[in-house]
């Protein structure tokens, strides 16, 4: 059943899907309060630097974490852990702290399919068996600080995201600038799984767990066709008529990258979006070509 529009706040409203978030659901009738870490312009902003204001709010949606595409070195990971898992803890606390009927009724928290172990075929739906490596873990201890809101009545949805593809995204930004100089090609052996997203449908699931009241527990936001690096590399160099000749061992990629190599590029992860589709969301982009096309026609 779905819900009448209110108050939603983003935390890490001006990230790549925050912004798009905001837009629309603005367009669909909610009042949007966005929170920043940095002084922005006067109106509907709010400060994330130190305790919440979470007034008035019916539900928060929490985006926030420094981007895992470095090398992980020990002050770089303790950023990505406190910006992910120290944040969201503080932000149950700002709720646990107000009146239980001034609460947020519910909690949207980002995490991501790294939450799963690396896997050759097996099919990976929200019930799969957790990973158990650095990233699996950092996800594992991002969705337990979200869940701890269940106790203070609120209903709580983590969000498990694969590759967002999108305009102005550094995962397509990237990609069109390395196949655009002739650099494209795949990664390892290119046979690990990649689950994408295109940014519309990212958007538009998130909206749908928004306005679902019967809807919680973790959620997989991957298109319903994953594909190997093989086969996004050959599409996506088709779709750019741009060669994808080379070729990124997986050691050199180790070397230069360290463990997000081995747990983000080189992962195989064939996670399907199991629990979106069982309560009725359809996908704009169901496939890969259908998203490389639109993002190739709307280019600027």
């Amino acid at each position: 059943m779905s819900r009448s529009y209110g108050t939603v706040g983003i935390v890490g409203a001006t990230g790549f899907i925050g912004r798009a978030l905001g837009r629309e659901l603005s367009a669909r009738g909610w009042r949007v309060v966005r929170f920043s870490r940095q002084p922005l312009e006067e109106g509907a902003w709010r400060s994330a630097a130190g305790k919440l204001d979470l007034g008035g709010l019916d539900a928060v949606v929490n985006l926030a974490g420094e981007s895992v595409a470095q090398r992980w070195t020990r002050s770089r990971w303790e950023r990505i852990e406190n910006s992910r898992v120290e944040l969201t803890r503080g932000l149950v606390q700002a709720i646990e702290q107000m009146a239980s009927c001034e609460r947020p009724r519910v909690l949207l928290n980002s995490s991501a399919v790294g939450i799963y172990p690396s896997s050759e075929d097996e099919e990976l739906r929200e019930d799969s068996a957790l990973g158990t490596g650095r990233m699996a873990g950092l996800c594992r201890a991002w969705e337990a600080a979200a869940l701890e809101a269940r106790s203070l009545g609120l209903r709580v949805v983590p969000l498990r995201t694969g590759i967002v593809l999108g305009k102005g995204g550094d995962a397509w930004e990237r990609l069109r600038m390395l196949f655009s100089w002739g650099l494209g090609g795949r990664l390892g052996s290119g046979q690990q799984w990649m689950p994408w997203i295109h940014l519309a449908d990212e958007v538009a699931a998130i909206i749908f767990a928004l306005e679902s009241e019967d809807l919680s527990g973790p959620l997989n936001l991957c298109a319903p066709n994953p594909v190997t690096n093989r086969e996004f590399t050959k599409r996506l160099g088709g779709t750019l008529d741009r060669p994808a000749f080379c070729h990124a061992p997986g050691p050199l990629l180790s070397l230069i990258l360290g463990g997000f190599a081995k747990e983000g590029l080189l992962a195989s992860c064939r996670a399907l979006p199991v629990g979106l589709e069982e309560q009725g969301f359809n996908f704009k982009f169901p496939t890969l070509q259908s998203a490389l096309d639109d993002l190739r026609s709307s280019r600027g």
